[in-house]
Formats: structure tokens, C-alpha cells, sequence
């Protein structure tokens, strides 16, 4: 609007002009996180690594049980830049949040078999809570091992990314005692460095996000009740390409030496 303003045009105009005439397009801003220079070196190392185990095993990025954990707010729905009111005169319409919002901290492992969740972080009353060490380590005992029984875990790898209380020695210890050193994490046998690289991140929370508020939960319950129905419903055939996705990642990681990704749209 500003620039159109400036050549007198109006913006269809300015608009016709850059797409049609000069072939340009609009793009988005890409967030990423901030890269230090040991990172791009760390990166590429674990790029290398990937790639020469899947020489070694064609198979092995679908033995990798890929986790992360993720907020889910409950006035998530509400996107004040998709949302648009048409009228004659500006209606002022204002809609109240609360100043600390309900959220859901939610945790998944992903792999080509399936996904193993959702796990909803409570304390002991029921109550929604955020990650601590002790909660951590109780999901694993008490929900992700136990999880694993009747599967191949000799074969199975883990990864968990840098957080404080994923990576501390004693939650290491615990994971050692499932994984041995098939457990890719940061203080772990093989290093997970900074990356944007986890299925999680480029495809379920996602996509868990962009379904679950379809119907505007008013409660959590309702909330995670969205939640469970939408993973529950993820088909394996989704699965298997979000994984295979994962080995192009590696790829653009070893081509850009370390540096960030390309946007990647992936399509299920």
C-alpha cells in the first residue's frame, strides 16, 4: 500500500505489474534459528554420519524413533492475520485472551511404524503441567518403555533434541539402559546438533495444529480429546513419506555445508 501510494498507482495495479509484468511473487519470511559458526560444522558432521549409515543400512532412517514435545494453547485458533471482518465502517471488534492462557505440553515419538502418543504432561491432580527432569524421566519409565514392548528395540535408535532436561546425565543413564548407545541426542552417543530436522517439526505438530481447532475447543479436555483423534488417525502410507522426506533433509544439510534448509513443502 505504501509503495503504490508513492507511484500513484493503486495497489492492483502495483500488483498486476510485479506478477504479470515482472514475474515476481510474493514470499514469506522464513524463521530460523540462529546458527553459531561450531553449528554449521556440527550439522554437517551429523549430516555425514546419517548418510553413511544409510550406505550401511538402507533401512535405517525407519529405525529411528524421532521425539520432541510441543505447547498447544487453547485460544490457538484464534489468528488475528487470517481474520478478516468486512464491513462499511471499522466495527472496533476487539477479542479478549486471557493474560496466561490454558496450554497442553504434549509429547510424541514418531517413526515408519507409527506414532507413539500423544503423552499429556499432568501432575498428580490432572492438572496441565510444562517439562521438568523428573516429569521426563517418568515418561520414559512409566510410558515410552513400556510402549516399546513387542517391538524390535535392538534394531531402534532414539532421538531427542538439546533441551535441559532430556539431556542431563542421570535422564541419559535411563535412556542407555533401553537404547545402549543407539540413542542420538546432545550429551549423547552420537550428537543431535542444532537442526531443524526432526519429522515433528516439518510435518505433525503441523499438522496436528491446523486440524485440531477446526471446531474451537472452549475446554482442554476438549482440546486434547482434538488432539488424540487427529494422531489416531494419521495413516501409515503418511508416515512413511514424512520419514523418507527426512533422508532429503540430510541431503540439503551436506549441500549447504551445515547451513540452514530451503523451505521444504511437504505434501502428505
Amino acid at each position: 500500500m505504501t509503495r503504490a501510494h508513492q507511484l500513484e498507482l493503486c495497489p492492483s495495479t502495483l500488483w498486476k505489474i510485479l506478477c504479470k509484468d515482472l514475474g515476481l511473487r510474493p514470499y514469506k519470511i522464513q524463521l530460523v534459528q540462529e546458527l553459531k559458526p561450531r553449528d554449521h560444522a556440527m550439522r554437517r558432521d551429523f549430516g555425514v554420519w546419517a548418510e553413511n549409515e544409510i550406505d550401511l543400512d538402507a533401512d535405517f532412517h525407519c529405525k529411528i524413533l524421532f521425539s520432541d514435545e510441543a505447547h498447544f494453547w487453547l485460544n490457538g485458533y484464534v489468528n488475528k492475520q487470517n481474520c478478516r471482518i468486512w464491513s462499511e465502517d471499522n466495527p472496533h471488534k476487539t477479542l479478549e485472551t486471557p493474560l496466561h492462557p490454558q496450554k497442553l505440553t504434549v509429547w510424541c515419538a514418531l517413526w515408519a511404524g507409527g506414532v507413539i502418543g500423544p503423552y499429556f504432561f499432568r501432575n498428580n491432580t490432572g492438572e496441565a503441567v510444562t517439562v521438568n527432569g523428573n516429569r521426563y524421566r517418568a515418561l520414559i519409565t512409566d510410558y515410552f518403555v513400556p510402549e516399546l514392548d513387542g517391538m524390535n528395540v535392538d534394531e531402534l535408535w532414539f532421538q531427542q533434541d538439546g533441551a535441559t532436561c532430556q539431556t542431563a546425565h542421570v535422564t541419559i543413564d535411563l535412556l542407555k539402559e533401553t537404547f545402549d548407545e543407539r540413542l542420538i541426542s546432545r550429551n549423547g552417543p552420537v550428537n543431535w546438533p542444532p537442526l531443524d530436522l526432526t519429522p515433528l517439526d516439518y510435518f505433525l505438530w503441523g499438522y496436528v495444529k491446523s486440524l485440531v481447532y477446526a471446531n474451537k475447543p472452549e475446554t482442554l479436555g476438549e482440546l486434547e480429546a482434538n488432539i488424540r483423534g487427529v494422531i489416531a488417525d494419521i495413516r501409515p502410507h503418511m508416515l512413511e513419506k514424512v520419514v523418507e522426506n527426512w533422508t532429503s533433509r540430510i541431503g540439503f544439510i551436506r549441500d549447504s555445508r551445515g547451513g540452514h534448509m530451503p523451505e521444504i513443502i511437504f505434501k502428505h
